[in-house]
């Protein structure tokens, strides 16, 4: 094993107690990290030391302690601004997630620049939550939305800017495919879109556990991700806006916190963003540990994760390729990004994540809400091996051996074409 996968995935393994769970009987190889990560010691203890030394509700009391749940949070909003190399705090929403945050952009900035008979444009390869706002959006407004297919491919930047009309009001792309891994080459595609003047949101779902992201550097218009797959607390996600674009948009919802003075008889008036799309009692303890995973992450430093991440993609893509009927989807090796998909040629995906689970191996099988991906790939969905810091090689292993000795199940012999979203 090289030297960085033994510090990050034995030594850091140490502080993640779920880790030391055993699943019939095995040792717990938790390789569903594109679903949700597991929390270190740092980002429980941030979460449960706000609950014992600060809980209170912010910006309405002026007390010791809703001083200092307001401090933590604004804390946390700074916390991210730096992880994204934003220009302005107050570019930085905080939302429960990247599906939150997407469909906030859908209902506030989109429905204010997209109208009947104009396009917008996502890639083939979108998890559910960056195609279903925009594809809600296009019905309610007469609009049509333009799907670029990819292939296993990144987005081609050309292809990309053949498809932006003049019709084309936005356009929507993941960063990182949630699929295969497949990383696409945002600024590319957002400088083909910005010649155009149109617009991108991109879902950094993917990323930003994997990866530096600077939304300067891409010239991302918008970049959402979710806290929970960067180790951080369910529940918790950043939506980044360009700050002449946030300052914009209307309140997506409304209520206490976001208004200078309510009257009956007279037009009500809201306070500025990031405030302004916050409405209500926000999950401070969320925020709190979300900034204690980016923490935490930049503690370990980008270059070792990075590192790490291409070690354990590269060794999964050579080792599993030993196993007969074993076929690994796309290029996952080329920029690793932390995703390694398999099919088992002639084994139902579900067949093959209930053998692994019985081995403790936790993997996530079917179509990883992109079916419709899947489908353009003809796959009945893959058997997805996704990877954080606490992952070795020696996990890897374990699925290899355990796959030497998978059979077909009930899936396949019963229910061979069914699947589930």
């Amino acid at each position: 094993m090289t030297q960085t996968a033994q510090r990050l995935g034995a030594v850091v393994r140490e502080d993640f107690p779920i880790l030391s769970t055993e699943v019939h009987g095995y040792p717990l190889a938790y390789l569903d990290n594109a679903a949700t990560t597991q929390k270190p010691r740092a980002v429980l203890d941030a979460v449960t030391g706000y609950y014992a030394t600060a809980n209170s509700n912010i910006g309405r009391g002026h007390y010791r302690l809703s001083l200092a749940a307001t401090d933590r949070y604004e804390a946390a909003r700074a916390a991210a601004q730096r992880f994204l190399n934003a220009a302005h705090p107050d570019e930085i929403v905080f939302t429960r997630g990247t599906t939150a945050g997407l469909n906030l952009l859908a209902e506030t900035f989109a429905d204010q620049v997209v109208g009947p008979g104009d396009q917008v444009v996502v890639t083939g390869m979108e998890h559910n939550s960056n195609l279903l706002p925009w594809r809600r959006l296009c019905e309610r407004k007469g609009a049509e939305l333009v799907v670029l297919p990819t292939g296993t491919a990144p987005a081609d930047p050309a292809r990309f800017a053949a498809a932006l009309n003049g019709r084309v009001r936005l356009a929507a792309i993941t960063h990182v495919s949630n699929v295969l891994g497949t990383v696409n080459p945002v600024r590319d595609l957002v400088d083909a879109a910005h010649q155009r003047g149109i617009p991108v949101v991109v879902d950094g779902a993917q990323a930003v556990a994997h990866r530096p992201v600077d939304v300067r550097a891409l010239g991302a218009d918008f970049y959402c991700f979710s806290g929970h797959k960067m180790y951080g607390p369910m529940g918790s996600g950043v939506l980044y806006g360009r700050r002449e674009l946030l300052s914009g948009l209307p309140p997506y919802e409304v209520g206490g916190g976001t208004v200078k003075g309510v009257a009956h008889d007279e037009p009500v008036r809201y306070v500025p963003v990031p405030a302004r799309l916050e409405a209500g009692t926000p999950d401070v303890a969320a925020a709190v540990g979300l900034a204690a995973a980016m923490s935490y992450l930049g503690e370990i430093g980008w270059p070792a994760l990075r590192q790490h991440d291409a070690e354990l993609v590269r060794y999964a893509v050579a080792v599993l390729g030993e196993v007969d009927r074993v076929r690994v989807i796309g290029d996952p090796a080329a920029d690793p990004a932390g995703i390694v998909s398999i099919v088992v040629d002639g084994v139902h995906p579900y067949d093959v994540g209930g053998h692994l689970d019985r081995h403790g191996i936790a993997v996530r099988s079917g179509v990883h809400c992109a079916s419709t991906f899947l489908d353009s790939l003809n796959l009945l969905g893959t058997v997805r091996l996704s990877f954080a810091v606490y992952n070795t090689e020696a996990e890897i292993d374990r699925v290899r051996d355990a796959l030497r000795t998978l059979r077909p199940g009930e899936w396949t012999r019963d229910r061979p074409g069914v699947r589930f979203a």
